[in-house]
């Protein structure tokens, strides 16, 4: 019997791991049918009618490859944002963009720098390619950006990863407090601008783009306000330069045929993004004052979710498992200060008014225990 191919030094170093346990595998463990799903930062408002229309439509073609430069939802973007197309990249979800990021700019050995608790997919693929990650933990509920700054110039890091409006705490910078953090790293140091949330911020948060910047890539994504986490598409802004490089090495197949007819439907229904905006705004809201009459502490949020301060670790974690058995599914933060927190997505009206009253039970129940 032969010997089994060895891994590589990279991967045989790496622990097992999962970024998350999806809400599927949770029903399997708990045999609870979940009545709620708020933990994942999904849109339960679902998709614009005119994207579906455009998906349904496109089913019918896919015994063909989709376009592997999504041409038309490439004029489209272009057009919007003002840039030629050739500054955009596509592929299977902001997920994809962060691997494919790591691995054109990471030698194994190589500093990343990045907030104690961020987005944990992004670690993942850094860990992945070899990368050696510095974190910085946050202060008062906000990525320090001094503090990212600073451990960037003594770690000699090649990428910093920032994401704004943040994940998971919901909170933002404007986009002149970006403009100074863009301005005080390394020239040599790549800025990782993750904007998934970025339809929900207010416009004071949106950084200008300057076309003329081979330092920055900002990604955005069609999962969140439009709805349409589960088709796989996001893109990235970025230097025609970084844009070439990874056509070297992106899957450029991987976008599939019936989730860019959606995204450019989506784009192109403007009114159905407003309505889901205001709905969250509205929705945060109520998760404030739900958060206060309990007398706990919610974040304040440019996304479509809320971080809800419970107190303390173990509260939270009694707290999500107690959900959890009631068919709820929210998230709890992994590092501190922000594993004090559930993670909760702002929902339609009913699941709201539905989530409240399950929240206030739980409390009311761990009270008694």
């Amino acid at each position: 019997m032969p010997e089994k191919p060895p891994f590589s030094k990279v991967v045989a170093g790496l622990p097992p791991t999962v970024p998350f346990v999806p809400p599927e595998e949770l029903e399997r463990k708990t045999g609870t049918r979940l009545q709620l799903r708020l933990g994942a930062n999904e849109s339960t408002f679902g998709m614009s009618p005119h994207a579906r229309e455009a998906m349904a439509q496109a089913a019918a073609e896919s015994n063909f490859y989709g376009d592997a430069h999504c041409y038309p939802l490439r004029q489209e973007l272009a057009r919007l944002y003002g840039v030629d197309g050739d500054h955009l990249v596509f592929a299977s979800g902001i997920d994809e963009l962060l691997g494919l990021i790591a691995r054109a700019f990471l030698n194994p050995g190589d500093g990343v720098t990045t907030s104690l608790g961020g987005y944990p997919t992004f670690n993942y693929h850094v860990e992945g390619f070899g990368g050696i990650i510095h974190e910085v933990p946050y202060q008062k509920g906000k990525n320090d950006l001094e503090g990212l700054s600073e451990t960037a110039v003594k770690t000699g890091s090649r990428i910093v990863y920032l994401a704004n409006p943040d994940n998971p705490t919901g909170t933002w910078y404007s986009a002149e407090e970006l403009a100074d953090f863009r301005a005080s790293l390394p020239a040599d140091c790549l800025l990782v601008l993750d904007e998934a949330y970025i339809e929900f911020a207010p416009k004071s948060a949106d950084l200008p783009i300057d076309p003329s910047d081979r330092g920055i890539i900002r990604t955005r994504t069609f999962s969140k306000v439009y709805g349409m986490a589960g088709a796989r598409i996001g893109y990235a802004l970025t230097h025609p330069e970084i844009a070439r490089a990874f056509d070297k090495i992106r899957n450029h197949f991987g976008v599939n045929h019936i989730a860019q007819a959606g995204a450019l439907a989506a784009l192109q229904d403007s009114d159905f993004v407003q309505k889901v905006v205001a709905s969250v705004e509205q929705g945060r809201r109520e998760y404030e004052e739900l958060a206060q009459s309990l007398g706990f502490t919610a974040y304040p949020s440019a996304t479509n979710f809320v971080a809800i301060d419970v107190g303390s670790e173990e509260r939270a974690v009694s707290l999500r498992e107690a959900l959890w058995e009631r068919g709820v599914f929210v998230r709890t933060p992994g590092a501190p200060p922000l594993n004090r927190c559930l993670r909760v997505t702002v929902g339609t009206p009913e699941e709201r008014t539905q989530f409240a009253a399950i929240l206030r039970e739980t409390v009311q129940a761990l009270s008694k225990s």
